[in-house]
């Protein structure tokens, strides 16, 4: 009987201590530093326009100079549509900024593993901390005119042309292997619509978008030329909606399939 006793004191005293452990109070101040950019085409020097979620433009940042964990964790968000970020809750430290999207990626790593390039960021996060982050977007799309709308219905033309020559595409992601001509193929264009402003690819309305795909190189007669898309469906009278045009390659990063964008124009319907 003493016996048992005894090991029902220690198992009691044992789930005391843990519990001592699971109510300790976070003494760490809450973090109130701030990250701000922009990614900015590097031939142009304009901002990428992107989508806004995890199909478009990825921050991720390391933490370097926290050294209680061997292997330091990733924080990730997102950019917005107009191709800029922030966020104001992050621990002053030094940051590893690695930036993924529709674009030649910043760091390319081969199939063995051994960093080829590596375009990041290294910085000290303090206060307000801006970095302006220089990539190669692999299309550009521009609206052409004004869109027009006719019985409930939006027409507009865009145009989308290469921001990266196939040749430098090919020097950059072949060495990372597995490389195939197929990837620079334009697989889909779209007309994106949405009563919301940052429309794209989370908040197109199904009723009105359209979408146009094309097989093996069939859009290459395409670039540069204008392309013009009617709406589907039919818009009611008095609504107010917002497009974005947008096209994509067949080529993944991050093993995402992202598009470029143009810039989101408001429509009102008569």
């Amino acid at each position: 009987m003493k016996k048992i006793v005894y090991v029902i004191g220690s198992f009691l005293l044992a789930i005391s201590f843990n519990s001592c452990e699971l109510f300790e109070i976070d003494n760490y101040d809450e973090p109130k530093e701030t990250i701000k950019g922009e990614v900015v085409d590097v031939a142009t020097g304009e901002r990428v326009l992107t989508d806004q979620g995890s199909e478009g433009t990825r921050i991720r940042l390391r933490e370097l100079s926290w050294t209680e964990t061997v292997v330091p964790d990733n924080f990730d968000f997102w950019c917005m549509k107009e191709g800029i970020f922030q966020n104001t809750k992050v621990f002053k430290g030094h940051y590893n900024v690695r930036i993924d999207g529709a674009f030649i990626p910043l760091v390319r790593v081969n199939q063995q593993g051994d960093t080829l390039f590596d375009g990041s960021k290294y910085i000290d996060i303090k206060g307000v901390t801006e970095v302006k982050v220089e990539v190669q977007p692999f299309l550009k799309v521009e609206w052409v005119g004004e869109p027009t709308v006719s019985n409930g219905k939006i027409t507009a033309s865009f145009r989308v042309t290469r921001a990266v020559s196939p040749e430098e595409f090919r020097s950059k992601i072949e060495p990372m292997g597995g490389y195939n001509d197929n990837f620079l193929n334009v697989t889909d264009v779209r007309l994106f619509v949405s009563q919301m402003a940052f429309v794209g690819y989370r908040e197109w309305d199904n009723r009105y978008s359209v979408e146009r795909t094309y097989s093996g190189d069939s859009f290459n007669a395409l670039l540069g030329e204008t392309v013009t898309i009617t709406t589907a469906g039919v818009i009611p009278s008095g609504r107010t909606v917002f497009i974005r045009a947008a096209a994509r390659i067949n080529y993944r990063t991050e093993n995402i399939a992202r598009h470029n964008y143009n810039e989101a124009k408001r429509v009102d319907v008569p």
